[in-house]
């Protein structure tokens, strides 16, 4: 694991608060399920670091 800081708005931090509390999973967790859905579903033909490139 790696330490990062990221700054993000008030309001979107809080909806990630809820969203974790409501299926009991931390905020960190949360945070790293949304980015990796994130870049499993771009919608542009750039190959992603570990996912390989787009067919």
């Amino acid at each position: 694991m790696v330490n990062k800081t990221f700054r993000m708005p008030e309001e979107l931090v809080s909806k990630l608060e809820k969203v974790a509390q409501q299926n009991k999973v931390s905020v960190n967790n949360l945070v790293c399920q949304c980015c990796e859905y994130a870049l499993e579903n771009l919608c542009n033909d750039e190959e992603v670091p570990g996912k390989g490139a787009k067919e």
